[in-house]
């Protein structure tokens, strides 16, 4: 019982070690987002500000073209993640459902596809919006992020689909159910917190994206907010107040997704299959 004790102890003050780890960045984001530039850049930095000012967030919220950056990345964003999660079902259950020449192909060809360095694609997709006559246009930005994220949609899905059992659907077609009916009333809602989690990745994804949406993207009123913050660096200074604060701004839009499909993803995993 000692030992159990000693290793929970242990456990506890270890997840607390990391958790500081990973929080103590955006601590410092946020008090850095609430000082001058002059105490921003002193090199007696107070972890815990004595003073606070929100002149800061008033200079990026009025900064030009914040609300245009702002609709433009949750178009494109909310867009790319609605468009992979359907295409990502209608691949991920055929592909757990049904038995074709050719599907461990597939699959293995979504996998390379998902490993291939998103960066190397630049040329290639600026070359192809070029001839197409997509660049500066947000439809084609959407179209990137839908190609970006469709990959680990469609196998991160087909994952959660294999752990659901087919005999559920059997079951409901024996008693009338057809099988879109099946897959409707059973194998959807339990593939919920898969549709959730693929969901919350795919928006991280397309929402940090940066050098496809400055590529393609020339004009100012259709980029998107990750170019947004590069503007507070010019050739002569940096704003380190203006870029926290700033990064404060760009975090909430993520914060508040997360928070409003965790509610989601929570209730679909504690939910049974079947009535006890």
């Amino acid at each position: 019982m000692r030992k159990s004790l000693s290793q929970r102890i242990g456990l506890g003050a270890l997840g607390v070690v990391v958790a500081l780890l990973f929080v103590f960045p955006t601590y410092w984001m946020f008090t850095s987002s609430l000082k001058t530039p002059g105490q921003v850049l002193s090199p007696d930095y107070d972890l815990i500000p004595l003073s606070a000012t929100l002149d800061n967030f008033v200079s990026a919220l009025t900064k030009p073209g914040f609300t245009t950056y702002l609709m433009n990345s949750l178009i494109v964003t909310l867009g790319a993640v609605l468009c992979s999660l359907v295409a990502g079902v209608l691949a991920a259950v055929p592909l757990s459902r049904m038995r074709f020449r050719g599907r461990k192909g597939f699959l293995l060809l979504v996998l390379v596809a998902q490993l291939a360095p998103f960066e190397a694609l630049l040329i290639p997709m600026y070359l192809l919006m070029r001839d197409a006559g997509l660049l500066n246009q947000l439809p084609s930005l959407l179209l990137v992020y839908f190609a970006a994220t469709l990959p680990f949609t469609c196998w991160m899905l087909y994952g959660f689909v294999n752990g659901i059992p087919y005999d559920l659907e059997e079951a409901a077609m024996i008693d009338g159910c057809s099988r879109a009916g099946a897959f409707r009333r059973v194998t959807l809602p339990l593939l919920a917190p898969g549709l959730v989690t693929t969901s919350v990745f795919s928006f991280i994804t397309a929402w940090n994206e940066f050098l496809f949406a400055f590529v393609f993207m020339r004009d100012q009123n259709k980029q998107t907010l990750p170019v947004w913050l590069s503007s507070f660096r010019t050739a002569f200074s940096v704003d380190w107040g203006g870029i926290m604060a700033a990064s404060v701004i760009y975090a909430v839009p993520a914060l508040v997704f997360f928070i409003l499909v965790q509610r989601k993803l929570v209730s679909n995993l504690t939910a049974g299959a079947v009535k006890g």
